[in-house]
Formats: structure tokens, C-alpha cells, sequence
């Protein structure tokens, strides 16, 4: 059965709403409707809305601020936003699309235009398929790691969680966006891709590794960032390549350059690497591998914060403060089905 590709309508104004609602659904969308930015939000935390079709002037919250809103709040996929308006000025086109709009369509209303705005956003879309492929990337170097199961999710979780935290912060406000937060999540997963490239005999060795056979795991930095670095001489302005390479290649960095593979230290790490760097370690903490087993939540806690200024970030350790109980419900949440209750227990 096709999914229908589903539409908010945002209008204080019934009859235009009910032309354009009625327009839309003998075309075949999912249509939903509000008469506001503060109804809009509600809609969209309560659905999975695709595009957003929303005119500027309105009541509480107006259509510039409800694009704002969207670009900000909602960044676990995509939401396209198209603004419509009696105002045409370039002036008031630039402000529009600044706040955050895909386009930009002048009242009166015309159907094929809206029809043809609403299929590009449609084709925009549909390149989160690109996310489905980074994943199944990601889960074919997890694959191999028969004792992992849910570590590419609860690592996303963490660092998407990180990240806005770390949002809301003076420092980051113009660092991290909605987009940063999305991008983050989409390609932490990839932060171990390169282990493909590593002999199942060091890979998957039950004990502690010797020193020759940590140099053998650690060039799986090295080998992840190659596989990035070809795609982005492919694609160079694509960022999801660009922070997925940054990710790769300096996740095992640390903040007081003792890490690998090249001893960055401080900022001289990329910012994406130095969250999943918390995100990372806090999961292979509190959860089995198949050389140990877990550790405490509290254990796992007191790891990240000692590590402040030493192998972290003091600014992403001091954002794990403020939200580490979402991350023992995270843990809670994405649990691995392989474990028992009595082991699930032992780490909270």
C-alpha cells in the first residue's frame, strides 16, 4: 500500500484553508489543517508531517515564526515549508526564505503552481533516502560485531541529544542549528564504519588486545575517514559527508591530545567528533561487549565526568550533565534484545 505524502495547512483564513485543504486531498495528499503557528506546532509534534504549506500573517504565532520553529524544534527528518503570501517585495522574499522557508509562493492562490512547489519539495524529500543508506553503511560495519546490537541508535540518540543541549548554549548558538542537530544524527552512526577494513581476529578477539593489535584497531579511523574522503571528491559541498568524515576520523581523538590516530587536541577537533566522543564511550560503558561487561549507569557517569578536560570536551561533558537522564532512558529505551532482565537491572 502507498504511503500518502502528508501535508499541514496553516491559514487563519477558513476559506482560503478550506480551497487549499480540499485542493489537496482530490490530489491524493494526507492533509492536515490549523489556523495557526501555536495549533501548526501541536500538529507536528502529534504527526509525521512531510510539508508544510503555511501563510505569513496569522494570530500567535505568524509564518515566519512557525518556519523558525520548524527548523529549530523538529530535526528528526526533514520538514519542508512552503510560505504563502500577499507580500512580494525581494526584500520581503529574502526575509521570508531567511526564516527558514524552501520557497516562497505570492497570493492569490493558484493550484498547478502550488501543486508543481509542493512536488519539488516532494523530489527534496526524497533524498532522506540517503539517510535509510547511510544506516544500512553504518549496520554493515556492525554486522560484523555480532555483540553490539542496538549501538549505531542508542550513539544517535546520545549525540542528538548532546547536541541540542549543547544548542542552547551562548557559545554554540550560531555553531549548532537545527540542521547541525540532524546532520549529527544521521551520520554517528557511521563513526565506526571503517571497522570493515579490520581482521575478525582483532576484531572480535575476546580478550584485551595486544599493543600490535590495538595499531591494527585503531587505523579503523584511517580507514573510515578513505571511505568518506572518495565520496566527498564526489559530492565536496555535501556536509552530511563532510561531519560523517570528521566523525570518523577523530572520534578516539582526546581533549588533551593523548588520543589516536593523529593526537588533536582541544579544538583542533572537530566539533561533531568530540560529541560522539562522549556518546560513544558512555555507551560502551553501560553496555556488554564481548570482551566485558557492563558497567553501572553510575560507573558509566562518573567516566564521562572525570574525563572533563582530559579525554572530553569540558563544554560536551558539562551538556551530559544537564540531560544524562535521558540517556539512561535512552539506555532503558534501545536495550539489547539479547539481554536478560537481570542484566538489564544491573546497569540502572
Amino acid at each position: 500500500m502507498e504511503t500518502r505524502t502528508s501535508i499541514l495547512v496553516v491559514d487563519d483564513d477558513d476559506i482560503a484553508l478550506d480551497i487549499i485543504e480540499n485542493f489537496l486531498t482530490r490530489e491524493g495528499f494526507l492533509v492536515y489543517t490549523a489556523i495557526n503557528g501555536v495549533e501548526a506546532v501541536k500538529l507536528l509534534e502529534e504527526n509525521e508531517i512531510q510539508i508544510v504549506v503555511t501563510d505569513w500573517e496569522m494570530p500567535m504565532m505568524n509564518g515566519l515564526e512557525l518556519c523558525r520553529e520548524i527548523r529549530g524544534r523538529f530535526t528528526e527528518h526533514y520538514i519542508y515549508s512552503i510560505l504563502l503570501t500577499s507580500r512580494g517585495r525581494n526584500d520581503e522574499i529574502v526575509e521570508g526564505m531567511a526564516s527558514g522557508a524552501d520557497d516562497f509562493m505570492v497570493k492569490p492562490f493558484n493550484p498547478p503552481e502550488l501543486l508543481a512547489r509542493i512536488n519539488a519539495g516532494i523530489r527534496l524529500i526524497g533524498l532522506e533516502t540517503r539517510d535509510l543508506v547511510i544506516f544500512s553503511l553504518a549496520r554493515l560495519a556492525e554486522s560484523r560485531d555480532t555483540e553490539t546490537g542496538q549501538h549505531l541508535e542508542r550513539v544517535r540518540q546520545y549525540s542528538r541529544r548532546l547536541a541540542r543541549e549543547m544548542s542552547t548554549l551562548p557559545e554554540f548558538t550560531h555553531v549548532i542549528d537545527g540542521e547541525f542537530v540532524r546532520l549529527i544524527y544521521q551520520t554517528s552512526p557511521l563513526h565506526d564504519i571503517g571497522k570493515v577494513g579490520i581482521p575478525d581476529g582483532v576484531l572480535l578477539k575476546p580478550g584485551k588486545l595486544t599493543s600490535d593489535e590495538f595499531e591494527i584497531m585503531k587505523k579503523h579511523t584511517i580507514l573510515g575517514a578513505e571511505t568518506l574522503d572518495a565520496a566527498l571528491k564526489q559530492f565536496p559541498k555535501a556536509k552530511f559527508l563532510q561531519m560523517a568524515r570528521d566523525i570518523a576520523i577523530a572520534h578516539h581523538e582526546k581533549w588533551d591530545g593523548s588520543g589516536y590516530p593523529y593526537g588533536l587536541s582541544g579544538l583542533e577537533i572537530p566539533l561533531p567528533a568530540r560529541i560522539v566522543a562522549v556518546a560513544d564511550v558512555y555507551d560502551a560503558l553501560t553496555t556488554r561487549r564481548i570482551y566485558k561487561d557492563a558497567f553501572s549507569i553510575d560507573y558509566a557517569e562518573q567516566v564521562i565526568l572525570e574525563g572533563s578536560g582530559k579525554h572530553f570536551d569540558p563544554e560536551v561533558v558539562h551538556a551530559f550533565e544537564a540531560c544524562k537522564e535521558d540517556f539512561v532512558r535512552f539506555v532503558e529505551q534501545y536495550s539489547d534484545p539479547v539481554e536478560t532482565s537481570e542484566e538489564l537491572s544491573a546497569i540502572s
